[in-house]
């Protein structure tokens, strides 16, 4: 089947007696990723006006940096990690500072982007989840499971940059399935991103949960068999 985001695929409704485990995304799905990110490039700043100062006076705003990086490395797309430390190590150049300052700098940053806060409904429903599915953590971010706190209900996490590709193509949702011991077919993905969640499971072979914890019109073609506001509401489309 393939996996061009833009195919349409199904809009067959929900099959539950096909459930036999969920892949979950993490950033957006699980805890909220922007204040976590503004917090790990805060303590980032933080560390460079120690170490590095005409690093963090040309870093006053870090995202710019690193998004004029992601472009002229788009071999790093799938890896945020090392796109975040080229971004550093470019900027320590630019500044005539160290540039091996790149990698302590960036473990500031990393140990404190794995400082995440859950949505309040997160717990229960991975609690809820791994009781009655195999669950399988899917994100193209550079969260891990294990610093974060949740690995207890996974039983395995592919992420972009270890596997080499993410979402939204086929590949790592089907290698996500095969972690079990499943097809695609038998699994439901569940995401907040459109496209890289819904119409890339969806176009890998598995139905898909769409989580909308706010106001966003679906503008794809294939729609989700599944649209919830939040993972309570999964819980009880899934209990059902």
């Amino acid at each position: 089947m393939t996996s061009d985001p833009t195919v349409p695929v199904s809009n067959a409704p929900l099959d539950l007696k096909r459930i036999s485990a969920i892949t979950l995304d993490l950033d957006d799905t699980l805890w909220p990723i922007w204040p976590t990110i503004e917090r790990a490039e805060a303590v980032l700043h933080a560390w460079l006006l120690r170490e590095a100062p005409k690093t963090a006076a040309l870093l006053v705003t870090p995202g710019v940096l690193r998004e004029a990086t992601a472009k002229e490395r788009s071999d790093l797309a799938h890896d945020l990690s090392a796109l975040r430390r080229e971004s550093i190590r470019t900027a320590l150049r630019r500044a005539g500072e160290d540039p091996a300052l790149a990698d302590p700098a960036f473990d500031a940053f990393f140990a404190e982007r794995q400082r995440v806060t859950l949505y309040d409904d997160a717990l229960p429903a991975l609690k809820w989840l791994s009781e009655r599915y195999p669950l399988v953590a899917v994100s193209n971010g550079n969260a891990d499971i294990h610093k974060t706190g949740v690995a207890r209900w996974f039983r395995t996490a592919f992420n972009a940059r270890a596997f080499g590709s993410g979402k939204p193509h086929a590949p790592i949702f089907r290698a996500a399935a095969a972690s079990v011991g499943l097809l695609p077919k038998d699994v439901l993905h569940v995401g907040d991103d459109a496209e890289l969640d819904v119409v890339g499971a969806l176009n890998a072979g598995m139905q898909a949960a769409w989580l909308v914890r706010d106001e966003r019109p679906w503008v794809h073609g294939a729609r989700p068999q599944l649209i919830v506001p939040n993972l309570h509401a999964l819980c009880v489309a899934l209990g059902a």
